[in-house]
């Protein structure tokens, strides 16, 4: 058995369910060739989509002189899943997936890359979960623990388009490993009833609700962060969260409740944005924790301008600003985009022109289309059931003022955008829906519009 894994995986079958598009399944591939394993990948996605990460492995697995892979794309056999030794699967796989309840007849295992990775784990994990702020939340984390003499290193993974495998065997007991968990990784965490030391829960929102069957549901997905702790763990929730307050009361571990000093309060606003002031609470409290120097705190805070991808300008040309803000999948995020940035526009003397829209979640998008009536110039949709349900808003909202235009394709969306847009005007993708049918994910979105702007220029 090799260091890492928990696993013994040299000369076995695998099959890995999903390689996906965000990088994980390529880690996870990596990971069992070099453990020696006899890889089977099975995608549902078309070879197009695949066709990168699938000549990045071949290259891989021929450089590393592994067997080679075998690949079944577009679609799911049963027999591949009956006759592997262990199955590895995407986290964005449901447990109750027809293909792995056939596995799990046959008595293999079912893995996944974070089950893995916290199986052999040899260092402390601070775990971060929530519907919104987790990535920053986890990145401050990571920033304020670096160069902290405690710790031998720091490493930063999970649910951020790296896989945890990537960097499991250099992980040694002396480092600390700080971790954003996804609901579907968290369910995944819940089969070997396991729960980071160190748990940061940042809100409890509706979302996923197209994959999770209910709301309570995702909320359980949600708790698993502290389910399994053990009484001298601890968990960080925002002080003043009546919903996490209610859901944490059943956590064996101790209970710390937050919010972030009001010296660091004006230099979060200012640079990221005062809807990031309950996150930055959360990563400075557990810094703290650490007995992370202030002096530390300040310095990472007075640099930090935010997420790529989340809220992040890309440029200013002509006068108009035009801000990535594709992360924003549910309707909560969107809205705190589209209150930040027509309070910038209005100081320069401009306004917020929004595209937005996609593919449904089974969210609401009332409230959202309620406050781009107010604060938006102009509605640019793209393509998707989420747009036809934020349609339908605007019309009970009877909101005749507000320009609505359509666009077929990203470049479409931003031409039109310019277009309408004057000096002090900001051009901002906060599209409050997920990216699925138009675009491969959420990145690649948000790819596409800063190819559309840089055009422009």
């Amino acid at each position: 058995m090799e260091q890492g894994t928990g696993y013994t995986f040299d000369g076995k079958r695998v099959l890995v369910m999903g390689l996906g598009l965000h990088g994980g399944g390529l880690g996870a591939v990596k990971f069992l060739l070099d453990q020696g394993a006899r890889v089977t990948v099975t995608d549902r996605r078309n070879a197009k989509d695949l066709l990168q990460p699938m000549r990045e492995l071949e290259s891989y697995a021929k450089k590393k002189k592994c067997d080679p892979i075998r690949f079944v794309i577009g679609t799911h056999r049963k027999k591949d899943f009956t006759a592997a030794d262990y199955i590895v699967k995407n986290p964005g796989v449901r447990p109750d997936s027809p293909y792995l309840r056939a596995s799990r007849k046959k008595g293999i295992p079912i893995l996944s890359d974070i089950t893995l990775f916290f199986s052999s784990c040899p260092a402390p994990t601070i775990g971060v979960t929530g519907t919104r702020g987790k990535s920053t939340t986890a990145y401050l984390i990571a920033e304020f623990l670096k160069k902290h003499s405690r710790f031998r290193r720091v490493w930063l993974g999970g649910n951020i388009r790296r896989s945890v495998l990537e960097f499991l065997p250099r992980v040694k007991a002396e480092d600390i490993v700080v971790l954003e968990l996804s609901s579907f990784q968290l369910m995944d965490l819940g089969e070997i009833r396991k729960s980071p030391s160190i748990a940061v829960f940042t809100n409890l929102l509706n979302d996923h609700l197209n994959w999770h069957r209910t709301a309570s549901e995702y909320a359980r997905a949600k708790s698993l962060i502290f389910a399994f702790q053990k009484p001298g763990d601890c968990v960080f929730i925002p002080s003043g969260d009546a919903a996490l307050s209610r859901l944490v009361k059943r956590a064996k571990s101790h209970i710390n409740r937050v919010s972030l000093p009001h010296e660091f309060a004006r230099v979060v606003s200012q640079n990221i944005g005062s809807h990031y002031i309950s996150s930055a609470g959360l990563a400075v409290a557990v810094a703290r924790h650490y007995k992370v120097p202030l002096v530390r705190i300040r310095a990472v805070l007075k640099r930090f301008k935010g997420m790529p991808s989340r809220q992040e300008e890309i440029c200013v040309l002509r006068g108009i600003h035009f801000v990535n803000d594709t992360t924003a999948t549910i309707p909560d995020a969107a809205i705190a985009a589209l209150e930040r940035f027509s309070a910038i526009s209005a100081r320069r003397g401009g306004k917020v022109i929004l595209i937005a829209g996609g593919s449904d979640k089974k969210l609401q998008f009332r409230r959202f289309m309620q406050i781009a009536k107010r604060r938006a110039k102009r509605v640019i949709f793209l393509p998707g059931d989420a747009t036809r349900g934020m349609r339908r808003e605007l019309r009970r909202l009877a909101a005749p003022g507000l320009p609505v235009f359509y666009a077929s394709s990203m470049p479409e969306a931003v031409r039109i955008a310019a277009a309408h847009a004057s000096r002090g005007d900001t051009v901002l993708l906060s599209p409050g829906a997920a990216s699925f049918g138009l675009f491969l994910n959420e990145f690649d979105r948000g790819e596409a519009f800063v190819h559309a702007v840089n055009r422009l220029s």
